[in-house]
């Protein structure tokens, strides 16, 4: 007689990558929201699409303490570490103030952001 052999359960090692849709991009001036920095403004310097967080520029500063390699110096190191895109609001064109967007379609087909407040198209700098 055969023995009983119980087949292991497949599992999924990884889970499928879902990129978030965001409205900012590398290059705008965005304003924090909430959070330690809460009101300081800066430009995006990365963008993280796959975990949702956004770095800017003079925003949550941390330190690493590194240690000395043959072709860098050791030391306290302070660099801008990354937070989640949604406690940031990009900056109305017009007045200056944080504002929620839109998307609208021009007429030659490409879509342009536009800030709720004012209704001043916000161009993508790269």
């Amino acid at each position: 007689m055969k023995p009983l052999v119980y087949k292991k359960a497949r599992r999924i090692r990884q889970k499928p990558v879902v990129r978030a849709s965001m409205h900012i991009t590398k290059g705008d001036t965005v304003q924090v929201m909430s959070g330690d920095d809460k009101g300081k403004r800066g430009k995006v310097l990365r963008v993280y699409p796959k975990t949702a967080r956004i770095t800017i520029e003079g925003v949550n500063i941390v330190k690493r303490h590194r240690s000395a390699t043959q072709t860098t110096e050791g030391g306290i190191i302070e660099f801008p570490a990354p937070i989640h895109y949604s406690k940031t609001m990009l900056i109305d064109p017009k007045s200056g103030e944080p504002t929620r967007i839109r998307r609208r379609k021009d007429a030659d087909g490409t879509i342009e952001r536009v800030a709720v407040k004012s209704g001043q198209p916000i161009a993508r700098s790269r």
